[in-house]
């Protein structure tokens, strides 16, 4: 459930980014996204590897938590952003500064507000 809101949250980043620009949402939104879902996959991917290594043998008894703040939610953020950027500069794609922070805002807000809020409830 965690990587559904995740990448739920990261097309809707796309999207409100492509709409804030006037393009059209739906026809571009595919070559908007796919960096930074890619991007996702990587921080998704990294953020198992770790806590597999973090907690070693004890892993086998200890659940990967997607929902928690660190290191997943860091992880996964990290990895979007920094992955989805470099795959933007690989294919041509704008990465203006001003676009770097604003992204780096927006999926903060995004990725780790909603583990933020989560754990604030349980």
């Amino acid at each position: 459930m965690p990587l559904v809101v995740d990448a739920l949250l990261v097309i809707l980043f796309c999207a409100i980014g492509r709409r804030s620009h006037d393009e059209a949402v739906l026809t571009g939104l595919l070559r908007t996204l796919w960096p930074f879902a890619l991007g996702l996959a990587i921080g998704w991917a990294v953020a198992v590897a770790a806590a597999s290594r973090m907690f070693g043998d004890a892993g086998r008894d200890a659940r990967f938590d997607g929902t928690a703040l660190w290191p997943t939610g860091i992880l996964v953020w990290l990895g979007t952003l920094c992955g989805g950027m470099l795959l933007r500069v690989i294919s041509g794609q704008g990465t203006a500064l001003s676009f770097i922070l604003v992204a780096a805002a927006v999926l903060a807000l995004f990725l780790l507000g909603w583990r933020a809020a989560f754990s604030a409830l349980n």
